[in-house]
């Protein structure tokens, strides 16, 4: 064991988080799931989150069953949709394919929809305390600074290069206290901005530390314009008070999820509703607009508040339609800014 290892081991025993829900009772399929949570999101945000899934999906088999609508719906707010969907779409395959049993090679796991060579890794070295090595944000983050890599880690060279690290560091035991011990380094001291190097187990043989370069890597993506798109969506209101949502196709942003119909370029709100739902028009009010950020770029959400004279005469099917209270917490995954749009409207039906 290299003394890289042996020191970030000895401060975990000490330092490290080791009550964190995943953590409590870990098993395969609950260590899976909060992997796939924990890509892109940070453990403070995941830990309530993980808490209800785990609740409501207890095992595997669970998931497996469950209607998607379900599984996005505890999803909601946590971002990354895919990730919810991919999850669901896996359980079935194990359960179908593997007996209910979550692989335990790195083939697999691979194999499977939403796990990757890191995310693959993690469940290995932590179900089952193979050796194998994880590269994620925060991995990326100390072993960048500790050899002081120049360069951005998504570019392919700095990756693989990081890769090697990775693997030259992982331990051949104690794997899984290793794999917990630089992740939480990274989330806890090696932080992305300030990072607490006094408190740092390996701050002596840190090249950036050394150089004084730590506040700098690792490097950030390069800037590039960011794009900015524009949807026109309907807040359709029955005579009743209820707003209709409408599931969005699979592929795409909010894959799967529910929103308010989007309107097509050049049609008006009436025009819509008279055909889509066979619906008079009773009042039309343009509302404000609502910023929202992806990883990739910028969405303007334009709203048209929609109050039909009475009931539609086109019913929807059930599953890819429904009429919403806005009052009561939506049963099926809605996207962060559809959930606010729709707590603004029930506060002010409230009024």
């Amino acid at each position: 064991m290299d003394s890289f290892a042996r020191k970030l081991l000895d401060w975990h025993a000490i330092h490290g988080r080791h009550d964190l829900p995943w953590q409590l009772d870990p098993t395969p399929y609950g260590i899976w799931v909060a992997e796939v949570m924990l890509q892109q999101t940070q453990v403070t945000t995941v830990a309530p989150y993980y808490e209800r899934f785990m609740r409501r999906f207890p095992t595997l088999e669970a998931l497996a069953e469950a209607p998607l609508d379900d599984v996005l719906g505890l999803w909601a707010g946590l971002g990354y949709y895919a990730r919810g969907r991919n999850l669901h779409r896996s359980a079935r395959i194990v359960v179908e394919r593997c007996e209910g049993r979550l692989p335990d090679t790195f083939e697999g796991l691979v194999s499977l929809p939403g796990i990757g060579r890191s995310t693959a890794g993690a469940i290995l070295a932590q179900a089952h305390g193979r050796r194998c090595a994880i590269l994620d944000g925060n991995v990326k983050r100390v072993l960048a600074r500790y050899h002081a890599m120049e360069g951005w880690p998504g570019e392919s060279a700095v990756e693989r290069a990081l890769w090697e690290y990775a693997e030259h560091h992982t331990p051949p035991d104690r794997v899984a206290a290793y794999t917990q011990a630089i992740m939480d380094l990274g989330a806890t001291v090696c932080t992305r901005r300030r990072p607490l190097c006094t408190e740092c187990p390996v701050a002596r043989g840190c090249a950036a530390r050394q150089a004084g370069i730590e506040d700098r890597l690792p490097a950030a993506r390069p800037k590039r314009n960011r794009k900015q798109r524009v949807s026109t969506i309907l807040i359709v209101i029955d005579p009743e008070g209820h707003v209709l949502l409408e599931r969005r196709p699979e592929q795409g942003i909010w894959g799967g999820l529910y929103s308010f119909p989007e309107l097509r370029d050049g049609e008006e709100p009436g025009q819509w509703c008279d055909r889509k739902l066979g619906a008079r028009v009773r009042s039309v009010r343009k509302c404000d607009p609502v910023m929202h950020s992806f990883t990739h770029f910028d969405l303007e959400l334009a709203p048209f508040e929609v109050s039909l004279a009475g009931g539609p005469n086109i019913v929807g099917d059930g599953r890819d339609r429904l009429w919403q209270d806005p009052a009561t917490p939506p049963t099926v995954g809605v996207a962060a800014p559809i959930a606010a749009l729709l707590r603004s409207l029930a506060d002010r039906l409230d009024e």
